[in-house]
């Protein structure tokens, strides 16, 4: 295997962009005719992101193969179009597991488990895992230098540059240049320190990015380049942009690329066709128009809960040449208070409500289903969104009063209940109402055949789909006939005809919901069909107003 490494660090503060930088890296080799690979290695002791709060880590991105990982993964799919697996992010807590797991089996041969070399060792392994004929692995480290968390993590992309010599691994590190407005300058020192840090743990960084919300002077690119040991033309400006579309353009601008091949004794005559990105760019800068989309969510206090799902209502604008208006509104203000929803809905040319946990916010996000169905605005329910939609029918129209789901607790009306048991392929996986949270959902992606002549299968253009999940609970098959009556149409079911996919209405302008995640394989350079024709109809409805 000859797969180059390139590790990228991060320091100062948290959320500079790294997983950004990484994807439009990535997406700058692949331009010039390489294959990548991005991967993230995360500090916390978490196995995965699955069991963490939204409003603390953001979204959790579910790849096809049913891994719960960091929302970085879904910057790198989007950026590079390359289908992320389980083997692209780890976290101390599975390095951890592995490790005890081998030690209890006796794996160590009676020898002292330690970080050095047995922690470090699992993490070198995992990098160097599930390869076949990358160019480059850019693999990312979470967190900041200096967290205590991150040493082993460091360590052991130290272990493994020294092993793979400088011609086959690239340091990177992602720093921040703060201007300070009373004394209109931007401060190096934090910069100096981080690289400090970097090398008293024995990693010399040969490139800076260095973020910034003002151009950086030659000459503090020089100071930068003489205090840190690295040459003037790798201290690479990383400026504040009006679009993270942009962000390769920029960084090919500034010369990043061509310092990653220069380091690796690469040609760079070659220059990529960023043709694509820079038509992306132009169509978010100057749209045809603006449509606004009210997103009905119990996680609005952290807008990363909804990362994908915002980029992926973006993608739908870019292929319609809009511009994607996105109005947030927590759904617990509508509960009890239908005022309020007709003010807060009454203005939107489409209603999206997305997946979400628990029973808090739902009977919010009934409303705006009914609010939807009944002003006839375009109506997009993902997940948890189908689900209230269908409860809504059911409660409405199906003569069903007191529809719910038993996520909210034991009920004769459980239109919603908990999935038990299902098809993995030709593996059958069962689950139990008081087990682990953890990994136990139906995850990752699972085939669904389309309804001919349903508006979903006009849309996707074909009879068979496959789409990611991340859901425990599922609309009971066995109230079918009466949610048909509500007017609800079947219109995409799992092979087997047992487990509702997609629920569209024929009344209604656009009205559908979806089991699954569309927003997960959404691209810029791809957008999803169902964000697509949800923005159109967006469109459609301003037109009426």
């Amino acid at each position: 295997m000859t797969t180059r490494f390139i590790f990228i660090t991060g320091g100062v503060v948290s959320s500079l962009g790294k997983g950004i930088a990484s994807s439009a890296l990535g997406a700058l080799l692949q331009a010039r005719g390489y294959k990548v690979r991005l991967r993230k290695l995360d500090p916390y002791l978490n196995v995965d992101p699955g069991t963490m709060s939204p409003t603390q880590h953001g979204e959790v991105f579910v790849t096809d193969d049913g891994a719960e990982t960091d929302l970085d993964l879904g910057h790198y799919e989007r950026f590079t179009g390359v289908a992320s697996r389980q083997s692209d992010n780890v976290t101390t807590g599975r390095i951890y597991s592995n490790v005890i797991a081998k030690e209890r089996r006796g794996d160590y041969l009676g020898a002292t488990v330690q970080v050095i070399p047995h922690v470090t060792d699992a993490i070198k392994e995992f990098a160097l895992s599930d390869l076949t004929d990358e160019d480059f692995c850019l693999c990312e480290i979470g967190g900041t230098v200096g967290d205590i968390e991150s040493l082993p993590f460091l360590e052991a992309i130290r272990q493994l540059s020294n092993e793979l010599g400088g011609e086959r691994s690239l340091f990177v590190h992602v720093t921040l240049l703060p201007y300070i407005r009373t004394a209109g300058e931007l401060k190096t020192k934090p910069t100096q320190h981080s690289v400090k840090e970097l090398l008293s743990v024995g990693i010399q960084p040969k490139i800076l990015l260095c973020r910034a919300e003002q151009p950086i002077p030659d000459g503090e690119r020089r100071k930068i380049a003489l205090f840190c040991n690295v040459k003037p033309e790798c201290v690479i400006p990383a400026l504040d942009v009006d679009t993270i579309y942009n962000v390769p353009v920029s960084y090919h601008e500034q010369g990043f690329d061509e310092q990653v091949l220069r380091h690796f004794d690469l040609p760079t005559a070659h220059k990529p066709d960023l043709s694509r990105w820079k038509t992306i760019v132009e169509r978010v800068r100057a749209p045809e128009g603006e449509v606004t989309i009210a997103v009905v969510g119990k996680y609005t206090t952290l807008l990363d809960s909804y990362k994908s799902l915002a980029e992926a209502l973006a993608h739908g604008g870019i292929a319609n040449n809009m511009r994607v208006k996105l109005k947030w509104i927590d759904s617990q203000v509508f509960e009890g208070n239908e005022a309020e929803a007709t003010r807060q809905l009454e203005d939107v040319n489409g209603i999206l409500v997305p997946g979400g946990f628990g029973e808090r916010g739902t009977e919010g996000k009934i409303r705006a289903a009914q609010f939807a169905r009944e002003k006839r605005v375009p109506y997009f329910g993902i997940c948890f969104g189908m689900q209230m939609a269908v409860i809504e029918a059911a409660r409405s129209l199906g003569g069903v009063p007191r529809a719910t789901s038993s996520e909210f607790g034991a009920s004769d009306q459980a239109v919603v209940g908990l999935m038990t048991e299902w098809l993995k392929g030709n593996r059958r996986e069962t689950r139990v109402t008081n087990g682990d949270l953890g990994g136990t959902m139906r995850l990752g992606a699972y085939p669904c055949d389309l309804l001919k002549g349903s508006k979903v299968r006009a849309i996707y253009g074909t009879d068979h789909i496959d789409e990611r999940h991340r859901h425990r609970y599922e609309v009971n098959i066995n109230y079918r006939s009466q949610l048909e009556k509500a007017g609800l149409v079947f219109s995409g079911l799992s092979p087997d005809g047992q487990l509702p996919e997609i629920v569209e209405r024929n009344d209604h302008p656009w009205f559908i919901g979806v089991q699954f995640h569309p927003e997960l394989k959404s691209k810029p350079l791809a957008p999803h069909p169902l964000f697509t024709s949800f923005i159109k109809a967006a469109v459609e409805q301003s037109r009426l107003v």
